[in-house]
C-alpha cells in the first residue's frame, strides 16, 4: 500500500493551456448530489469496494467484491435512471473490512463536490475511492493526479482549497 502522498504531474501541454479552459457542466455535475448518493449506496450496500467517478465524461467505474478482477463501466443517464442501484444484489465486501466507513465516504463525496464545482479553471475531473486500502485518487483539469490516503486528505484539505 502507498505510504505517502503521491502527486504526479501529467502532460505539460495541458498544464500550459490551463488558463485557456473552463469547466463545462456535465450531466453528472447537474445531478451531483444524486450521483454521489448512488455511489454511496453502491459502496455501502452493493459490494462495490472501489468506485471511480469521471465527472467530465459522465462515467462511473465500479469494482465489485464478487468479481474484483473485472471492473464494470456505467455511462451517462444509465447511472441516474430510477432503479439503477436496485439492479445489484445487496452484498458485502467478500469478508474484507472497509477502512473507510460510511460517514467518511459521505464527507469525501462532499469534498469531491467542492473540488469539482468551486473553481471553473482548476477543477476535479475524476475521483476514486477504495474502501479496502483507504486510498483516494484525484485527477484535476491541470492534468495533475494525486494518490493519497483518505485520512491524510482530510488533514491536508487546505492544500485542495481553490
Amino acid at each position: 500500500m502507498l505510504e505517502k502522498w503521491l502527486q504526479i504531474k501529467g502532460d505539460p501541454s495541458i498544464r500550459a493551456q490551463l488558463f485557456n479552459q473552463t469547466r463545462v457542466e456535465s450531466l453528472f455535475d447537474a445531478s451531483i448530489d444524486r450521483m454521489h448518493g448512488i455511489v454511496r449506496q453502491l459502496l455501502a450496500r452493493k459490494g462495490v469496494f472501489h468506485a471511480k467517478i469521471h465527472y467530465s465524461s459522465n462515467q462511473l467505474t465500479c469494482w465489485f467484491a464478487r468479481d474484483p478482477f473485472c471492473y464494470e463501466k456505467f455511462v451517462r443517464e444509465e447511472v441516474l435512471q430510477d432503479g439503477f442501484v436496485e439492479r445489484f444484489a445487496d452484498s458485502d465486501h467478500a469478508g474484507r473490512v472497509s477502512v473507510i466507513d460510511d460517514d467518511h465516504v459521505a464527507r469525501l463525496l462532499e469534498e469531491f463536490k467542492r473540488l469539482r464545482l468551486t473553481d471553473q479553471t482548476v477543477y476535479l475531473r475524476n475521483a476514486a475511492v477504495n474502501l479496502i486500502n483507504g486510498m483516494i485518487n484525484l485527477s484535476f483539469s491541470c492534468d495533475g493526479t494525486q494518490y493519497i490516503d483518505y485520512r491524510e486528505f482530510f488533514l491536508k484539505l487546505e492544500t485542495f482549497t481553490s
